[in-house]
This record gives C-alpha cells, structure tokens and sequence, in this order.
C-alpha cells in the first residue's frame, strides 16, 4: 500500500464509543488490544493515540514502518524515493520455501516493495531525508535492494546537504542472498563515512529489534545513536555468544537502557517525545550552517 493511502485510511477510520452500558458482545474484534507486558486490556483508539505505548507499563509496541514516518514528520511533508526498488532471486535461493515466493508473500503482506522506506520530509521544519525498515518485510533483513535504498538515502542526504534521519529495525542480513547481502555492510558504512567526511547530520533510532549486519555497519555510525525504551539493540543472541566467549552475561545486557549506561547509545527516547526530540537535536546539529 503506497504511504499517501494509509494516510487516507487513517482519516477515515473509525471507532465505536465505549460507555458503562456496552457490554463485550456488542464489540467489534479491533476495538481493544492486549499490553504483551502488563497484559492490559487498552481500548484501541486510546492505544492509537498513545502512539502504541502502553498507558499502564510504558511498553512500546512495535510498529511499521508507515505509521513511524507519519509519528516523525511534519504532516504531509513526506515524499518517498526509489519506492519501486526491490530485491531480485539472484541465488535461487530454495529452503523449505523459495526465496522468490518469501519476497512475493512479504509484498502482498506489507504492501511494500522492500523491507525500507525512504524519501524526503521536514521534522520540526527541518528538510530531512529519512528513512524508515520495516520488520514484517522479512525481518527488515538486509538484501541488497535494502542496502542499495539505504546507501541511495546517504547519498541524496551528501547531495542535497539535508540531515538524515534513519530508523533501524531489523533482524540482519538476509541470507538468501548470500555474500551479496554481507557486502552490503561495507556499502552503507562507506555510504555514512561520507556523510561524515561532508559534515553532514545523521541520527540513528534504533527500535526493537536491531541486530545483526544492521547494528554492525549504519546503525551505529551516526552523530547521534537514539533508541526506544527497551528495545533489543545486538549483533547476535546472547546463547551464541556465551557459547564463544564461555561465559554467564547479565541479564538485560543487550537492552537499550543497558546499552546507553555502558555508552554504545547516546539517549533512550520515549517515543511520544521523538519527534520533539529529533527536531530539537536538528536545531543543535544544523545551527553551524543555517
């Protein structure tokens, strides 16, 4: 589904008054959504307008990538770029399910082409190029059509001089693409390498999860590192590390809090005072050349 519809169903949706007289049978399935940590019972337009934060625990829910650009950007200022750019079978990668139908499945699914979505936009008044993955896009793994949009994202950021604002989620590389997806790392590294050289702002928000090639290369290559309230921020599961290192981790060490009192991250943001946020560090980071 392109973004502009969404922001079309959004308008129209509706919702059905809850008073002391409606009983559970007279509600329809969607008027109420369940907290997976307090377990909560929320009233949905309650929860839509918390920015699907938890009122109860503060638990923030994960969302896609469309709803994130609109709770980020001044309204109606996004326009999306390379929305056509999608992932090709170049392996003919076949695993339980052929790589080719995943990508077909993910499409129908999520309505989007690939697991990010980039453009254009103002946040607080300030022209940005953002980006945005998408973790029901196949984990929001890192093919190469997704390395390609991110690096493309840096580029037209170097080129226009305009800030850029990337939001991470994603369980990797994608391995169906074998070494293409690997290399990818080294692209956008490089592609963020130049951003820097240029002096040009580039904020990093990392969401739950972001793990994998992701946190090894853009990710973290940013002027700011910015991430919600307990988000999983890691490059692979803490089983698997204590099986190389051989040793006991403590709990929660992979967790954004923890991850910013050990300083991998600058701020945890809540995300009903992102946008906010976002706009007054752009008033900071382009204060110099404006």
């Amino acid at each position: 589904m392109p973004i502009s519809d969404w922001f079309k169903a959004r308008e129209e949706r509706t919702y059905i008054p809850v008073d002391s007289q409606t009983s559970a049978a007279d509600l329809p399935d969607g008027v109420w959504v369940k907290c997976d940590g307090c377990k909560k019972t929320i009233y949905q337009r309650d929860f839509d307008e918390n920015l699907d934060v938890c009122p109860g625990c503060g638990r923030h829910a994960d969302i896609d990538a469309v709803r994130r650009i609109a709770m980020l950007v001044d309204e109606g200022t996004f326009s999306e770029t390379d929305a056509q750019l999608t992932s090709v079978d170049p392996l003919r990668w076949t695993t339980g399910k052929p790589y080719s139908g995943q990508l077909d499945a993910a499409r129908e699914k999520t309505g989007m082409a690939e697991g990010v979505i980039t453009g254009r936009a103002a946040i607080g008044g300030h022209a940005v190029v953002l980006g945005a993955m998408d973790f029901r896009f196949i984990g929001a793994s890192m093919g190469s059509a997704v390395g390609e949009k991110i690096t493309r994202a840096f580029e037209l950021a170097l080129a226009e001089h305009r800030p850029l604002v990337l939001v991470a989620a994603s369980g990797g590389a994608r391995m169906q693409e074998g070494v293409l997806s690997l290399m990818q790392m080294a692209k956008t590294s490089a592609a963020a390498a130049r951003l820097t050289e240029a002096k040009v702002p580039y904020i990093s928000i990392l969401t739950n999860p972001t793990s994998g090639g992701v946190t090894a290369s853009f990710a973290v290559l940013a002027d700011v590192i910015l991430a919600e309230p307990g988000a999983l921020v890691m490059f692979t599961g803490p089983r698997v590390i204590e099986q190389t290192i051989r040793q006991s981790l403590p709990k929660g060490f992979q967790t954004a809090e923890f991850l910013m009192e050990h300083g991998f991250i600058d701020e945890v943001v809540d995300r009903r005072e992102l946008r906010e946020h976002v706009s007054l560090l752009l008033d900071y980071l382009t204060s110099g050349g404006e």
